[in-house]
């Protein structure tokens, strides 16, 4: 069995976790207050996520376009990710919200734009 550490960061109150694994599975989580701890930390161990913000070329523009996920992705993924947001250039006249990368490394997730560009 194996011990870890953590802070869980779903509230401000920040409680301080300590997780019991065995094996790849959790076998019990002390030091949370609520449900949500628990949660947050069998998440976090199991299979972590991230929203990723960044920005990517415009065409013809020196100015980058502020894009980010629309829901999180796992964590594993961020770096394969950012390689293929780096060949990326957009279209000018985009909106926020609209799709800039569908189905970004076949994650479901799209990356859409965070900000208006005319």
């Amino acid at each position: 069995m194996e011990t870890k550490n953590m802070t869980c960061v779903v509230c401000p109150r920040g409680c301080a976790l300590t997780v019991t694994v065995d094996g790849g599975t959790i076998v019990s989580v002390t030091g949370n207050t609520c449900k949500r701890g628990a949660a947050y930390a069998e998440a976090e161990l199991l299979h972590p996520e991230r929203m990723l913000t960044t920005t990517v070329a415009v065409d013809g523009r020196s100015r980058m376009l502020a894009v980010r996920t629309r829901t999180a992705i796992p964590k594993d993924k961020i770096f394969d990710i950012m390689h293929v947001l780096y060949t990326v250039k957009a279209q000018a006249s985009v909106h926020i919200g609209d799709v800039i990368v569908p189905d970004v490394c076949g994650t479901g997730v799209d990356v859409v734009a965070s900000q208006n560009m005319a």
